[in-house]
């Protein structure tokens, strides 16, 4: 089978692969987030650490927006069309045709709440969710629907998928916890059921970029074939085995972005890796729990990818 086939056939639970299929992800210097030069270093990066699929980084954050000062001002959120989008998707364009016939390809899709944070602040949005959810959720509704703009102009593109990152459940967030599954979640899943229902490959990030987390329940309904999310919560460890059971899916990570990937030797991380995949449950994909910092050195992570392929004998 080809890359492509392995990871549909790993997501379709039509059996495991005979490797471990692995990816890490990180952010590019900032002359490699528009035109050609983006496309070439997406797929320079592919190559060079021979990951399973590509993950487009989507680097175009929501435009300031200091008109909001209020919890009504959210609905001044202006509603971008496609042109609103057009650099990233001509990068998305080129990257798509330079792989997709060897490889899956998948955007990076940030929430409404990410770009609700741009548009003002994560702590302004907390602010006022608690102050007034109703008028601020309307804002997020907006946003929600410039995010399915994007969306379909991705598939029009070719794209297999989308890595969707979702924020606002962390623990202590909100003094009122129920806000998140109240007023958040069902703006979260507007977009989670439309990828899920266009595209045949989408892996769920439950991101601590912002925190961590007491409970992941709020999540186990989200669509999405794979999951990513990291293995601690406040009150303790989670074994990617344990995870993979909870969301009734693939799991994707093991790794800890700032752990032995980065502090490590390349042999450090091999034996890292094959401890890690020792305890991993079927269909495991081994990875990191958020992006790793943009200065790792591409040979550690190739020594973690080559390391997972590598231990198809053992499983």
């Amino acid at each position: 089978m080809n890359l492509r086939e392995t990871m549909l056939g790993l997501s379709e639970n039509r059996g495991t692969p005979g490797y471990v299929p692995a990816a890490f992800f990180l952010h590019f210097d900032p002359a490699f987030h528009r035109g050609k030069a983006a496309v070439e270093r997406h797929v320079e990066y592919f190559r060079a650490t021979g990951m399973d699929f590509v993950k487009i980084q989507y680097e175009h954050p929501f435009p300031r927006m200091p008109q909001i000062t209020r919890p009504e001002d959210w609905s001044t959120i202006p509603r971008f069309d496609a042109e609103h989008f057009s650099d990233p998707l001509e990068v998305i364009s080129g990257i798509v045709k330079a792989v997709k016939k060897e490889a899956l390809v998948i955007v990076t899709l940030y929430s409404a709440v990410m770009h609700a944070g741009h548009a003002a602040s994560r702590e302004l949005l907390t602010e006022h969710l608690e102050q007034d959810p109703e008028k601020t959720a309307k804002g997020l509704r907006i946003i929600d629907e410039s995010i399915l703009v994007f969306v379909r102009e991705c598939v029009k593109r070719g794209v297999d998928g989308f890595y969707a990152s979702t924020q606002g459940g962390e623990a202590g967030r909100f003094r009122d916890p129920a806000l998140f599954t109240r007023y958040i979640k069902p703006i979260d899943l507007t977009v989670m059921n439309e990828i899920n229902r266009l595209c045949a490959f989408n892996i769920l990030h439950v991101c601590d970029y912002q925190g961590a987390y007491d409970d992941l329940s709020p999540y186990l309904d989200y669509p999405g074939q794979v999951v990513n999310c990291g293995t601690r919560l406040r009150s303790g460890e989670l074994t990617p085995q344990e995870l993979s059971r909870m969301f009734g899916r693939p799991f994707m990570g093991g790794m800890d972005r700032h752990g032995i990937l980065v502090t490590g030797t390349q042999e450090q991380i091999q034996r890292e890796v094959q401890d890690v995949i020792r305890g991993a449950p079927p269909g495991f994909v081994l990875g990191a729990d958020c992006t790793v910092p943009s200065d790792i050195p591409l040979e550690k992570l190739k020594a973690a990818i080559d390391t997972a392929h590598g231990e198809a004998a053992r499983r």
